[in-house]
Parts: structure tokens; sequence; C-alpha cells
């Protein structure tokens, strides 16, 4: 029987190679959150007693607060207008590594239309940006907070 003997260095080399390996495959998995699905044609708008018929916001742009999203920060600025979220935009998201760019090209998107869609920040998470997502929806909070009528 042969024994092998491992250096510490190529155990460590081997574990962040696996390690690696592993994130690109995650951060490549996007899954559209089912609120984004294609509803029924014969709904006609958000169920009774839902968040977006509950929410009724000041018109203006509010700023959120800047929440952690693990590689970098996440802000959002919110516009109300009729008492309605019509926008959302990105101020700050982690962009200097391309891992952080690929999730953020599809992450964005996702959260803004269905922060929209929800009226509030009751969102669903995005898979592949956990870290995005949460960070979304904190700051996203935090602006609506102040546009409470």
């Amino acid at each position: 029987m042969k024994k092998f003997i491992l250096s510490g260095a190529v155990i460590v080399a081997f574990i962040a190679y696996i390690w690696h390996a592993h994130s690109e495959q995650n951060a490549a998995t996007v899954t559209v959150p089912t609120s984004l699905q294609p509803q029924n044609a014969t709904s006609s708008g958000p169920p009774a007693g839902s968040a977006a018929s509950a929410n009724s916001y000041k018109d203006g742009s509010y700023t959120g607060n800047s929440a952690d999203a693990f590689y970098g920060n996440i802000q959002v600025k919110v516009t109300v207008s009729g008492g309605k979220i019509t926008d959302v935009t990105f101020l700050d998201y982690p962009s200097d590594r391309g891992t952080s760019v690929r999730i953020n090209q599809q992450a964005m998107p996702m959260l803004k239309q269905e922060a929209i869609q929800a009226q509030s920040a009751q969102v669903d998470g995005v898979s592949g940006a956990t870290d995005t997502s949460q960070a979304f929806i904190q700051s996203l909070t935090s602006a609506l907070n102040q546009a409470k009528a």
C-alpha cells in the first residue's frame, strides 16, 4: 500500500481551487423569482390585502442607506409618483470584480422590477445573488421609510 504525503501548501491550493470553482459555478446560477414569472392573464392587479394595495407613499425621490453586499455596498434611490413606486435606481453596487459584475447585471434589473411590481421592499431574493438581494432590500427599506405617507 502506498502512502501519500501532501504538504500544507498543496492542500491549501486544492481547497482554494475547489472553492473558486464552486463560487464561479454558483455565481452563474441565477433564477427568476416567482413574482417575475408570467402571471395569469385574467389577473387585474395585486390580490386584495397585498402589500401593493396597502402602501401609499409621498411623491418624491428618496435615497436609501448604503448596505453591505460583502464585496461592496448597495445603495438605491426610489422615485415615487402618484403615491406609487415608479422607479428604483442603483446609486452604488459592487462592480470591481468580474463575478460581481455578472451577478449584478442579472440581479439588479430583476430586483428593480420586482420592487416596482410589489410596491414595497418585500421582494424575493435572487438565487445566486443573496448578498446583493439582502443589501438591496435593506437600502430600499430605508428609502421607503422616508417616503411613508
